[in-house]
C-alpha cells in the first residue's frame, strides 16, 4: 500500500524543449540550437516530481500511452521518487507531449498532442487512490474530457468527505462554454484555487486580479491564489481580497513549469502547517529555481536548497 501524503491527478506530459529558438528555419534549413532536452511534464506530473525533490511522499494518477514516451514518463518519475502506481499505460493514445520553443526571454511557444491525457476516466479515479492520502492536487482542468465536470464533481466529494485538502490547478482553452463546464462544478470543492494571472482574467472575465479573485471566492472557492510571475503573487479571502506579495528576481532561461513548481512548494507548506502566505513564499522560491534552467524538473534539487532561497524573498 502506497505510503503518499500527497496525490497529483491530472495531466502527464512528456516535453522536448530547445534552447533558444530565434526563428524556425525555411524549408529544410538547420538552426543550431545551445540545448535540447526531454523532461517530465504537466500539471499532475511536474508537481508530483517537485514534491518528491521537497521530500514529500507522493503518489500520481493519470494516463500515458504504451509507448517509449510513456516509458521515459513512468521510469523518470519512479527515479525521483514518485509513487506512479495510478499512472496507467493505455494502447489507445499515444503520450501526451509537447515540442517546446524556448526564447531568451524564457517564454515559450508550444506545439502539443493531448494523446492519452484525454483518456482518464472515473475508473481511474477509485476509493483505493485516497488511501492515508492528505492533500489531492488535481491539475488540468479543462483538458481532461474523460473526468471533467460530473466525474470531477463526485470524486471530489468524496476527496472532502474524508477531509482532504484540494488545490487545483487549471488549463482554459478560450475561456468559453467548455472551460466553464469543466470548471464551474467544482469551484465549491476547491480549498486553493492556484490560477495563472492570464488564466484568471480569461476565465471570469475581470479587468483586474481582485475583480478576479472575487468571482472565483463567490462561487465557493476557499481561497485564490493568483501567480503573478516575476511580480509574485495575489492571494485573496473571503476576508481580504488581492493582497499582493513580491518574489525575488532571477536570470530567468526557461518559464516552464514554474506554475507547478510554485504548486509543490505550496503544498509542501500547507503539509507543514504554514500560514498561507508563508507557503507562498516557498511556492515563489520553487518557481524562481525552475526558472533557471531548461524544463520543469530544473533548478530545484531540494527542500532544503529552496528554503533557504525562500530567504531571499521578501517576509510575508
Amino acid at each position: 500500500m502506497s505510503t503518499a501524503r500527497v496525490r497529483t491527478i491530472g495531466l502527464h506530459i512528456a516535453d522536448v524543449l530547445g534552447r533558444y529558438v530565434e526563428a524556425i528555419p525555411d524549408g529544410q534549413g538547420l538552426t543550431l540550437l545551445d540545448e535540447i532536452k526531454l523532461t517530465v511534464a504537466g500539471t499532475a506530473a511536474a508537481p508530483a516530481v517537485n514534491l518528491a525533490r521537497l521530500g514529500v511522499p507522493i503518489a500520481t494518477t493519470g494516463v500515458v500511452g504504451e509507448d517509449a514516451l510513456g516509458q521515459f514518463v513512468r521510469d523518470q518519475m519512479t527515479h525521483e521518487g514518485v509513487d506512479v502506481s495510478g499512472l496507467r499505460a493505455s494502447g489507445d493514445a499515444p503520450t501526451s507531449a509537447s515540442m517546446l520553443n524556448i526564447r531568451r526571454d524564457g517564454s515559450r511557444p508550444a506545439l502539443h498532442v493531448v494523446g492519452a491525457n484525454g483518456h482518464i476516466t472515473p475508473d481511474d479515479l477509485g476509493e483505493e487512490i485516497l488511501e492515508g492520502i492528505e492533500h489531492v492536487h488535481l491539475g488540468g482542468v479543462g483538458l481532461m474530457p474523460g473526468i471533467d465536470g460530473d466525474a470531477s464533481v463526485e470524486f471530489l466529494r468524496r476527496v472532502k468527505d474524508r477531509g482532504i485538502t484540494v488545490t487545483v490547478d487549471l488549463l482554459p482553452t478560450d475561456g468559453g462554454e467548455s472551460d466553464h463546464a469543466a470548471l464551474d462544478p467544482i469551484l465549491p470543492l476547491i480549498d486553493y484555487i492556484l490560477p495563472s494571472d492570464d488564466d484568471s482574467l480569461l476565465l471570469t472575465g475581470a479587468d483586474t486580479y481582485a475583480d478576479a479573485a472575487r468571482w472565483f471566492l463567490d462561487r465557493g472557492v476557499g481561497t485564490a491564489i493568483i501567480t503573478l510571475g516575476a511580480e509574485g503573487v495575489s492571494i485573496s479571502t473571503k476576508d481580504s481580497i488581492d493582497v499582493r506579495y513580491p518574489t525575488t528576481t532571477v536570470d530567468v532561461v526557461d518559464t516552464t513549469g514554474c506554475g507547478d513548481a510554485f504548486a509543490a512548494g505550496f503544498i509542501r507548506g500547507l503539509l507543514d502547517g504554514e500560514p498561507v502566505a508563508e507557503a507562498a513564499r516557498l511556492g515563489m522560491a520553487c518557481g524562481s529555481l525552475v526558472a533557471t534552467g531548461l524544463g520543469s524538473d530544473a533548478g530545484l534539487e531540494s527542500y532544503e536548497q529552496a528554503n533557504a532561497f525562500r530567504k531571499q524573498i521578501p517576509a510575508a
